[in-house]
């Protein structure tokens, strides 16, 4: 059972915010560009990278939630929610290969630096970067209240890297322009990519987490026990499966029900069950067994079991 219209007020979230994200990057990239012309700073060119390289997985970001929020079709039964995950993949292709780039960069300049002209103009496009980067990973934060959208988080880590790198070429800018400390600049730099670097590997893990159905956080599970059990008719439950498919948090169980206990009758307890769970989680797509008391299926494992498989050996015997 599902939810039809949170599902899409999430989307239509996601849709707007992708849209800001990609407005934001290009507006960003003309202000740093405008800056490394004027300062040749090796700082403003690692942050400049970073907007391109940013510019490109919010494109990714952008047709990948559009995707995602496309119905479900014979050849895609559980919809298209892992389109997020497979965006996650790309951004974080991008800021490994954004880290790298401004590494070689900063390592060579730290061995050769160069002075930082135009310093206030470096200064003044750094500052205005921090403050719309600001705006921006704030309306990324109000946008995932209402939604769990992988890749918007995806974007919002990015964003959030690339206020706290921002901050840092603004101090590597100051060093450079002003106190007569090129090198100062270069290590900052270095600092940008070692911090990218890291961002690249957490969105990583992530994303393959979603690809692979990772089990939902285990503050779901008890909740969702929970929210099932409130209802005293239904003894017990077993096999709680959770994942992750784009924005809808898929749920499976079995609940064990009175055998003397009429279909109708049953089904509406399990109708009652779905209709607590959407209410702590309107994005969830749940599915539930109803087992008569005593009597569930013995040969199947529950989610948290180990199951050994079972090997039979054919002749001929030692």
């Amino acid at each position: 059972m599902t939810a039809p219209s949170a599902l899409d007020d999430a989307h239509a979230t996601t849709r707007r915010i992708t849209t800001l994200s990609v407005g934001t990057a290009t507006i960003l990239i003309v202000m740093k560009a405008f800056a490394l012309g004027a300062s040749g700073s090796v700082s403003i060119l690692a942050t400049l990278a970073d907007s391109t390289l940013d510019l490109i997985a919010s494109l990714a970001t952008f047709f990948a939630v559009r995707w995602a929020a496309a119905p479900a079709d014979p050849e895609h039964r559980y919809g298209h929610g892992k389109a997020e995950a497979l965006a996650g993949l790309v951004q974080s292709g991008l800021i490994f290969a954004s880290s790298v780039f401004i590494g070689w960069e900063a390592v060579q300049r730290i061995f050769d630096p160069r002075p930082v002209a135009a310093g206030g103009w470096a200064v003044g496009v750094v500052a205005a970067s921090i403050a719309v980067t600001l705006w921006l990973v704030w309306m990324q934060t109000q946008a995932l209240k209402k939604t769990a959208s992988l890749a918007v988080a995806g974007d919002r880590a990015h964003y959030a890297a690339d206020l706290a790198a921002n901050m840092v070429v603004l101090i590597g800018v100051i060093s450079g322009a002003y106190l007569g400390a090129p090198g100062l600049d270069a290590a900052a730099g270095l600092v940008v990519a070692v911090w990218l670097f890291w961002g690249a590997i957490t969105l990583l893990r992530e994303s393959a987490d979603h690809l692979l159905d990772h089990a939902g956080p285990e503050e779901a599970r008890v909740a969702i026990t929970a929210a099932v059990l409130a209802d005293p008719r239904i003894s017990g439950l077993h096999q709680l499966r959770t994942r992750m498919a784009g924005q809808a948090l898929m749920v499976q169980m079995h609940v064990d029900l009175d055998p003397q206990l009429t279909l109708e009758a049953a089904h509406a307890i399990v109708v009652e069950a779905e209709q607590r769970i959407l209410a702590a989680f309107p994005h969830a797509d749940i599915l539930i067994h109803a087992d008569p008391r005593g009597r569930a299926e013995v040969h199947m494992a529950r989610s948290d079991e180990v199951v050994e498989p079972l090997t039979i050996q054919v002749g001929p015997w030692s």
